[in-house]
């Protein structure tokens, strides 16, 4: 592996891992809050949505300018936005976190995918894209649990800000592939 498929890799699996950790628990965070079934459907299709149409907009977007600095920022966004579920009283202030996210998931996800297969090793694609795929998935079952110990034994708050504390590691980690070597 070379660097900057390394940085791309090891990066997105501290995001995974973050972004893992509340998976669903959301339905139980949207109880807390006075939500309903109904607005825990509402939450995630809102997200989904969102992240949909601005993925296809960034896609684009990012085929003209710095693919790089967009997918940090979008890194960027997704901890600010998980620190603003420290914030959510209602149902209405967590689908504009879930629009938000959806947003921020829109600026690192096609500029993620399009750099790491530009810096990966056309060689042994097949494993890259294997990592990618399973250490995503093994960190975030992994997450799951951890998640809801944290949530069961401390408290929703304490867990965001675990989340939101890793999403910042993930950034400051992956601004490392705006180094030239």
């Amino acid at each position: 592996m070379n660097r900057k498929e390394k940085i791309l890799l090891y990066g997105s699996n501290i995001w995974n891992f973050a972004d893992g950790m509340f998976g669903p628990l959301i339905a139980v965070f949207t109880e807390r809050i006075g939500g309903s079934i109904l607005d825990v459907s509402w939450a995630w299709a809102i997200y989904l949505i969102v992240t949909g149409i601005c993925v296809i907009l960034v896609g684009r977007y990012s085929d003209h300018h710095n693919k790089e600095k967009i997918m940090i920022f979008g890194y960027g966004l997704t901890a600010l936005f998980t620190f603003g579920y420290l914030l959510v009283e209602t149902p209405f202030h967590l689908f504009i976190i879930q629009a938000g996210l959806g947003f921020a998931l829109a600026l690192c996800n096609p500029t993620w995918y399009a750099l790491y297969d530009k810096y990966s090793s056309q060689k042994s694609a097949g494993l890259a894209w294997g990592l990618a795929d399973g250490e995503a998935k093994i960190l975030t079952g992994i997450a799951i649990i951890i998640g809801g110990f944290i949530a069961k034994t401390f408290s929703f708050e304490t867990l965001f800000i675990i989340m939101g504390s890793f999403q910042v590691i993930a950034t400051l980690y992956q601004m490392q592939i705006l180094k030239n070597r």
